[in-house]
C-alpha cells in the first residue's frame, strides 16, 4: 500500500436490517447458552417487510421461545409502533433443526483424538474438533487507543451515537436505521486528516433536511470526531439523497452474516469470509477470530509491532491449526517467522483451549452483533484485554 491514501470504512445503527437479524440470532445463542453452556448453535435469521425467517441447526439441553426472544430483541431496538416492521405484529416463522450427526461427529471427538484412541496411546490429544473448515483474520495497530484502525473506529462510535441520540432525545425525529461512514486520509502511512463523513439516518417524514443535518451536526459529528482531524475542510454529507424515511426491514430484506467487515476491522485488514452472529464457540468462525484479535492486540501493546495480522486456518474435525501465519508489514521488531513460530509453541490454537482460554460458554454474544466485535471500549470482552503482553514481551 502506498504511504500517502484515502482508506474509507462503514458502520450501522443496530436498527439496520442485517443487524437486526445478527442480533436475533446472537440473542437465541445467548439464551441457548444460558441454559446449557455446551449447546450448539447455527442460527441464521432473515427480516423483511412484515416478517422474521428464524432457522438452523440448535443441540443441546434448551427450551427456546423464538418467537419471544425475537419480539424483545425488534422492541430493543426500536421497531414499536412502526409501519411495515412492528415487534408486536410481525410474522415469525422458525424452522430448526438439530446440528447435524456429521459435523457432531467431529466436534465431539478431533481427529487427532480418535487416532490416538486407535492407537491406544497415552498421549492426550485434543478432545473438540473445529465445527468447520476455513481461515480466520485476526488484527491490531497504534492508530487508535483500542488499537482498532482509525476509520472503522470512527464510524462505529458515529453510528453508535446516532442510535443513543434517537433512544434519549429525538426519538420523534430520528427512526431505528442508519450508516455512518468515514475517509481518513494517510499520509507517510499515518491518519492525517478526515476527508469525508457520510451519515445516513431514517426520519420522521415530517422532519426536513435542514433539520435533520443541525441536529445530526450538532449531537453526533461534533461530540465524535477528533478536532485535530476534522475541520472545515472535511466533506460532510448527511442524508446524501434527501429522504429517508423507508428504512429498516421495510425498506431492504436483512439476513445475519452480511456486515461481516463492519463486524471486524472495516475492511483494513483481510477476513477468512465467514460470519461471526448466531454460532456457538465451538464454530471457529467465532472463536478463532476472536483468538486471532486477541494475539495481535497483545504483540502490538507488546511494541513487538505497530501493525500485526495473523491468520489462522483449520480442518472440519481437527483440533489443531493446519496453518498460522503472521505479518507485521515491516514494522516487526523480529522476523515474522519467528513470531508465528512462538505462538505455535506457547498457545493453544485448539478449539476447545481458546473457548476455556476466553471464557466463551457464556451469554456475552448479544452486545456483540453491533458496532463491532473488536475495540469494544463499552464491554469487557475477554479477547479485548491485555494478558499476554508480558508473555511477548519476552521475546524482546
Amino acid at each position: 500500500m502506498s504511504k500517502n491514501y484515502y482508506f474509507t470504512s462503514e458502520s450501522v445503527t443496530e436498527g439496520h436490517p442485517d443487524k437486526v437479524c445478527d442480533q436475533i440470532a446472537d440473542a437465541i445463542l445467548d439464551e441457548a447458552i444460558k441454559q446449557d453452556p455446551y449447546a450448539r448453535v447455527g442460527c441464521e435469521v432473515m427480516v423483511s417487510t412484515g416478517m422474521i425467517v428464524i432457522a438452523g441447526e440448535i443441540s443441546g439441553d434448551v427450551e427456546l421461545d423464538y418467537q419471544k426472544i425475537a419480539r424483545e430483541t425488534v422492541q430493543e431496538i426500536g421497531y414499536v409502533n412502526t409501519k411495515g416492521f412492528d415487534a408486536d405484529t410481525c410474522e415469525i416463522l422458525v424452522n430448526i433443526n438439530e446440528q447435524s450427526s456429521d459435523i457432531a461427529r467431529g466436534v465431539d471427538q478431533s481427529l487427532e483424538s480418535r487416532i490416538s484412541n486407535e492407537q491406544d496411546s497415552q498421549k492426550s490429544s485434543p478432545a473438540t474438533g473445529a465445527g468447520d473448515q476455513g481461515m480466520m483474520f485476526g488484527y491490531a495497530d497504534i492508530e487508535t487507543e483500542n488499537y482498532m484502525p482509525l476509520a472503522i473506529s470512527l464510524a462505529h462510535k458515529l453510528a453508535f451515537q446516532l442510535a443513543q441520540i434517537r433512544k434519549n432525545k429525538f426519538s420523534d425525529i430520528l427512526k431505528p436505521d442508519g450508516k455512518a461512514q468515514v475517509t481518513v486520509e494517510y499520509r507517510d502511512d499515518k491518519p492525517y486528516h478526515i476527508d469525508t463523513v457520510v451519515i445516513s439516518s431514517q426520519h420522521d417524514e415530517n422532519v426536513s433536511l435542514d433539520q435533520l443535518k443541525s441536529v445530526i451536526s450538532e449531537n453526533v459529528l461534533d461530540k465524535i470526531l477528533p478536532k485535530n482531524l476534522y475541520d472545515e475542510k472535511t466533506k460532510i454529507l448527511i442524508n446524501p439523497t434527501g429522504r429517508f424515511v423507508i428504512g429498516g426491514p421495510e425498506g431492504d430484506t436483512g439476513l445475519t452474516g452480511r456486515k461481516i467487515i463492519v463486524d471486524t476491522y472495516g475492511g483494513y485488514a483481510r477476513n477468512g469470509g465467514g460470519a461471526l452472529s448466531g454460532k456457538d464457540p465451538t464454530k471457529v468462525d467465532r472463536s478463532a477470530n476472536y483468538a486471532a484479535r486477541h494475539i495481535t492486540k497483545n504483540i502490538v501493546a507488546a511494541k513487538l509491532a505497530t501493525k500485526c495480522e495473523l491468520q489462522i486456518s483449520y480442518a472440519i474435525g481437527v483440533a489443531k491449526p493446519t496453518s498460522i501465519y503472521i505479518n507485521t508489514f515491516g514494522t516487526g521488531v523480529m522476523e515474522d517467522e519467528k513470531l508465528a513460530e512462538f505462538i505455535r509453541e506457547n498457545i493453544d490454537l485448539s478449539p476447545e483451549s481458546i473457548i476455556q482460554r476466553l471464557d466463551l460458554r457464556k451469554p456475552i454474544y448479544k452486545p456483540t452483533a453491533c458496532y463491532g466485535h473488536y475495540g469494544r471500549d463499552d464491554l469487557d470482552l475477554s479477547w479485548e484485554r491485555l494478558d499476554l503482553v508480558d508473555m511477548f514481551r519476552k521475546l524482546l
